[in-house]
């Protein structure tokens, strides 16, 4: 209880009628019922032909293919792009960007460059009512920023010829929650390639109403990156991490299924720098890394166990959004973990995603970081990292 407020003392009369008691009753036309959504009926679901199935194919190991960053091209205001937007607003000022009155299936090239640029700063944007934007579009999209990315395990769409694209499928009681660690399952995707995923796309098909569950959180790497002070920021700079495929694929073997491509383990450094950007980010995810690579195992767990702290809580570097049918997130998969939400049951959630391969990721020690930019940008004071002065900020 807040200092000052005093709890009212009321008298109930169970006995009587609401109207008895002095309470003006009204005829509400609002159907509420705390905790429960209606649940959407799928007779004849037009998305048919885009549920899950697991294929049983074998697929040759990646070989490296050319990068080149679109986001290199962007206007560095995104200028292009943000002129035929009717509003733009920023979830927090870190990460997370929400902008309405485009229509991604018709962007022209610059502004599909700015998107790159924009999405490469901003970590993840969300656009919603994307009606048109179909899986053609959504993988002429992917394609124009790189070449697009076949996961080894996961499904893909009942449709052939759509091997590229990943699809999220649950409906019903079934989830993962008892399975795993909440902070466990905070995620970079398919970070064990030898070039990670960079720009991505997931279209909501079929999903909870508001208020219904479901929700997409996304934690900013280069604000876990900053959250670090400059000794330990240097301390991991010098640092690898290895990145498994084995867990994913035992799991797809466990049920019976095939796995399409061998497991592999990567090697990439704990910090890598954006191309376009130039600043540094945490290359880390509790999900695939399994090592610190080049210190002794107690080592490389407490520093596992530390940096997972820091993504899963490191409030102000994270941002939330419930995607409903037709809406559409897009972000960096270099400079951004992610994880789901539960508890939706018994709403249908239905997503297809479409990524592209990145660059294979390097440290420049020449680049900057996000906070400091800001702080030299915008006059705003350094962050405090070495525990002088005071402060008694907490809400």
């Amino acid at each position: 209880m807040a200092p000052y407020m005093q709890e009212q003392q009321v008298s109930f009369l169970p006995s009587l009628p609401e109207e008895k008691q002095g309470f003006l009753v009204s005829k509400s036309s609002v159907n509420y019922e705390p905790g429960h959504t209606p649940v959407e009926a799928h007779d004849d679901y037009q998305f048919d032909r885009l549920r899950p199935r697991f294929p049983n194919v074998h697929w040759p190991a990646l070989a490296e293919v050319p990068y080149v960053d679109k986001g290199l091209f962007g206007h560095p205001s995104s200028s292009n792009l943000l002129k035929i937007a009717t509003e733009v607003v920023d979830y927090a000022p870190k990460i997370g960007t929400e902008i309405t009155g485009i229509k991604l299936r018709s962007l022209t090239d610059a502004q599909r460059n700015d998107l790159a640029r924009l999405v490469a700063t901003r970590g993840v944007v969300i656009f919603r009512g994307q009606d048109d934007f179909d899986i053609d579009a959504q993988r002429e999209l992917g394609s124009y920023f790189g070449t697009l990315h076949k996961h080894a395990t996961t499904s893909v769409p009942l449709q052939e010829g759509l091997e590229d694209v990943h699809v999220i499928f649950m409906e019903g009681t079934k989830d993962m929650r008892a399975m795993f660690t909440k902070p466990f399952l905070w995620h970079s995707d398919v970070t064990y390639e030898l070039q990670p995923l960079a720009y991505t796309s997931l279209k909501l098909l079929s999903g909870p109403p508001q208020g219904g569950g479901g929700d997409t959180l996304w934690c900013s790497q280069y604000a876990a990156y900053d959250a670090l002070s400059p000794l330990m920021q240097q301390f991991l700079e010098k640092l690898t991490a290895l990145h498994s495929a084995k867990m994913q694929a035992d799991g797809s073997r466990a049920f019976g299924r095939t796995v399409r491509r061998e497991p592999i383990v990567t090697e990439h450094p704990l910090v890598r720098t954006h191309p376009v950007t130039g600043w540094k980010s945490l290359f880390f995810n509790p999900g695939f890394v399994t090592a610190i690579k080049g210190v002794p195992k107690t080592e490389s767990d407490h520093i596992i166990s530390y940096l997972t702290e820091i993504v899963s809580t490191t409030y102000e570097a994270q941002a939330r959004f419930q995607l409903r049918k037709d809406d559409v997130a897009v972000w960096d998969n270099r400079i951004c973990n992610h994880t789901a939400t539960y508890g939706f049951a018994p709403h249908r959630r239905h997503a297809v995603r479409v990524a592209c391969h990145g660059e294979r990721p390097v440290f420049d020690p020449a680049g900057t970081s996000q906070e400091d930019d800001y702080c030299a940008r915008y006059g705003l004071p350094q962050i405090n990292k070495d525990c002088t002065g005071l402060a008694n900020y907490n809400d």
